[in-house]
C-alpha cells in the first residue's frame, strides 16, 4: 500500500501546500522594487518615480489598500500608474482610497483592459495556448461577448481632478519645480485601443526628459517608442508571469513580449535606437485567479540618474 499510494499522496500534499502558499501568503506579500536608470541629461538632479500597476482592486482588500497608502511615505517626485486598477465594478472607492495619499503628488496614468471591462472566469491553461498561437487579448482572438463594463470614467475624473495627466493616445507634461517632464502614452494594446499615429514623432523639444507609458508591452508599441528615441518606456500588464517556476521564471507574459523581460528593467532595440524598458509585475491579480507563486506583488521606485559618459 505504501509503495502504491505514497508517491501520489506526497505529490498531492506538496501541490496543496504550494497552492495554499500562493493563495494565502505570497499574493499578500507586497514588495517594493528599487532600481536605478541612467536616462537623465548630464548635470540634472536625480528623479524618483514611483510606478504602480495592476492593482486589480476587489472590494475588501484592506491590506493592499494600506500598503498602497504607505507608499506615499517614499515621497516620490511623481507617480506613474500603468493601469488595470480594477477587478471589481464596485472597487472604484477602494482604489481611490488606496491611491489617495499618492494623488497628492504629481502623476500620470494610462488605463488597461480591466479598467474598462470586468473579468470573467478563465481557464489558466488558455494563457499557454495563446502563447503557442501568438494570439493575445483582442490581437487575433474574437471580440468578447457579454463583457461587464466597469465605471472607468469615475477613475478618470478622480485622477484628473487630482492633477494627474491622462495619457490615453495623447501627450502631456508634468512640471516639477524647475524640471519639465514630457510624457507620451497609449491606450491598451491588449484590446487594440492603441493609436500610435496620434502621438508619433518622438520626444518633444523643450522638456528636460521625455518618457513613454503604456499598459501592455506589445512589441509593436515598444518598437514604435524605441524607434522614436524615447529613453525609457514604462509598462505593466504581465503580472511578472504571476505563476512562475523557481529558478526558471515565467511561463507566459499575456502578450508577445518574451518571458525573459516579463518584469523588471531591460532594454528594447528598434530603428537603430535602444530604449530602457521597465515592466512592473504589479500588485494584484485577476479576481478569479487570486494566486501568485515565485512572483510577489510589487510596486517600483525608479531613481532616474544622469546618463554615463
Amino acid at each position: 500500500m505504501h509503495a502504491r499510494y505514497g508517491v501520489p499522496l506526497g505529490i498531492t500534499a506538496v501541490g496543496a501546500a504550494g497552492l495554499a502558499y500562493a493563495a494565502c501568503f505570497e499574493v499578500r506579500s507586497f514588495r517594493l522594487r528599487r532600481i536605478t536608470v541612467p536616462v537623465l541629461p548630464r548635470g540634472m538632479r536625480p528623479l524618483r518615480v514611483l510606478q504602480v500597476s495592476d492593482i486589480h482592486m476587489v472590494s475588501g482588500q484592506r491590506k493592499k489598500q494600506r500598503w498602497l497608502q504607505s507608499l506615499a511615505g517614499l515621497r516620490p517626485d511623481f507617480v506613474v500608474n500603468t493601469g488595470d486598477n480594477l477587478s471589481d465594478p464596485e472597487g472604484v472607492p477602494e482604489v481611490l482610497d488606496a491611491l489617495g495619499p499618492l494623488m497628492e503628488f504629481p502623476g500620470a496614468y494610462v488605463f488597461g483592459s480591466n479598467d474598462y471591462y470586468g473579468p470573467k472566469p478563465r481557464n489558466p491553461a488558455r494563457y499557454l495556448l495563446e502563447k503557442a498561437s501568438g494570439k493575445h487579448g483582442l490581437n487575433g482572438n474574437p471580440p468578447v461577448v457579454g463583457a461587464i463594463h466597469n465605471p472607468w470614467t469615475e477613475l478618470r475624473d478622480a485622477f484628473d481632478a487630482a492633477g494627474w495627466v491622462g495619457l490615453s493616445n495623447t501627450r502631456g507634461r508634468l512640471k516639477l519645480e524647475d524640471i519639465e517632464i514630457a510624457l507620451t502614452g497609449l491606450d491598451d494594446p491588449h484590446i487594440k485601443r492603441d493609436r500610435y499615429a496620434e502621438v508619433a514623432g518622438g520626444p518633444e523639444s523643450g522638456a528636460d526628459l521625455s518618457l513613454a507609458v503604456v499598459h501592455a508591452p506589445y512589441l509593436r508599441v515598444l518598437d514604435a517608442f524605441a524607434a522614436d528615441r524615447y529613453p525609457l518606456i514604462l509598462a505593466g500588464h504581465t503580472h511578472g508571469g504571476q505563476l512562475c517556476i523557481p529558478f526558471y521564471g515565467a511561463l507566459v507574459t499575456n502578450c508577445d513580449l518574451d518571458a525573459r523581460r516579463v518584469k523588471g528593467l531591460s532594454q528594447h532595440q528598434a530603428g537603430g535606437h535602444t530604449s530602457y524598458l521597465h515592466v512592473s509585475a504589479g500588485c494584484g491579480t485577476n479576481r478569479y485567479t487570486p494566486v501568485r507563486f515565485a512572483c510577489p506583488p510589487e510596486a517600483t521606485l525608479l531613481t532616474l540618474t544622469p546618463q554615463t559618459p
